[in-house]
This record gives structure tokens, C-alpha cells and sequence, in this order.
């Protein structure tokens, strides 16, 4: 009997991320991380995320380099249109995390990506951010996501992919379903 291996170039270290699961099979309190972004104000509507560090594998980790986001609203709402809004920020950390994990599901399952492209929409109705009405809510009414992949899969395994993609999606989770959100003043 023949047996071809078949390799896939998707860059994602799937043996990694596989040993990290066994990992915290032994040790679970391993697999508990916080995220940071500290947002400083500018002027008006603008501002600057900062983000580097983050706790997980039981201490404090620095990333490689410092990352920023900045974010602003359009001269539609008196603002400078100087970034993208923070609504855009959400929208594209979903296409983000989903796009993500269609390239290491499909490197898991040895399927070779050429392509992918994700695009997202969301609606609001900013009565609801005006305060015009308070029956509209603030945040997104509907949220699309339309992918565009070309594999060397069947349209069946396409679809398998961008599934297992959205179950397993942090920033998926994280727009579709309730998080306690606590605010305080320092």
C-alpha cells in the first residue's frame, strides 16, 4: 500500500498549538490569560490603544514589540475622521479571529489555503447612541460575516472549516453572547 503525506503551507504551527492543548489537560490553570489595552484620550472623539503585556501560563509576558490602535469617529458625527471607529475595531477583531482559525483548521485537517477573505457588516441604529431612544439598543442590531476561500477543499470542507472556525472563536464567543463587564473610576 502507498501512503502520501500530504503538506500544507498555511503557516500555522498546529503540532504547537496541539502540545499547548495537552499542556493544559495537566496543568489548567495554565490556560488562564488576561488581555490588556490601555486606551489614552487625545482630543475630541480620538484616541490611542496601547497594548504589549498580558498574564497567561502562570505569569506576566511582554509581546515583542508595543502595539497601538487608534480610533476616532467620522465627520458624519462632528468628529475628525482621524481612524476607524471603535464599532470598526469590533467588527474587524471578529474577522480577525475567525480568519485566524480557518487557517489553523484548515492546516490541522492538511488542507492548502490559497486565499481567504472575510468580510463583515454590522448594523446600529445610532438613535439608541444619541440617547433618541431608549427602546434602540446601543450596540449591534445584526452582524454578517461572508467568506471568500479558495482551498484545495471541496465546498463541504470549506464550509467544515469556516464552522469549526466559528465554534471555536474567541471574538465570536465574545460579540454573541452576554460578558459581565465591570467599569470603575481608579
Amino acid at each position: 500500500m502507498n501512503v502520501q503525506t500530504k503538506i500544507v503551507k498555511n503557516g500555522v504551527n498546529t503540532e504547537a498549538l496541539l502540545g499547548a492543548r495537552g499542556a493544559f489537560t495537566e496543568t489548567p490553570e495554565a490556560a488562564q490569560f488576561t488581555w490588556r489595552s490601555t486606551c489614552d484620550w487625545i482630543e475630541g472623539t480620538y484616541s490611542r490603544n496601547a497594548i504589549n503585556g498580558y498574564f497567561g501560563l502562570g505569569q506576566e509576558n511582554q509581546r515583542k514589540r508595543d502595539f497601538s490602535i487608534e480610533s476616532d469617529h467620522p465627520e458624519v458625527f462632528a468628529a475628525a475622521d482621524r481612524a476607524v471607529t471603535p464599532t470598526e475595531i469590533a467588527l474587524a477583531a471578529l474577522a480577525s479571529c475567525l480568519t485566524g482559525g480557518v487557517a489553523a483548521v484548515a492546516q490541522h485537517r492538511g488542507i492548502q489555503l490559497h486565499s481567504v477573505r472575510a468580510t463583515v457588516e454590522g448594523d446600529v441604529d445610532v438613535r439608541g447612541i444619541l440617547g433618541m431612544d431608549a427602546e434602540v439598543r446601543n450596540g449591534f442590531s445584526a452582524i454578517r460575516v461572508t467568506f471568500e476561500i479558495d482551498a484545495d477543499a471541496s465546498d463541504d470542507d470549506i464550509r467544515a472549516l469556516v464552522a469549526q472556525s466559528q465554534k471555536r472563536s474567541a471574538m465570536f464567543d465574545v460579540i454573541a453572547n452576554p460578558t459581565n463587564v465591570a467599569v470603575s473610576v481608579a
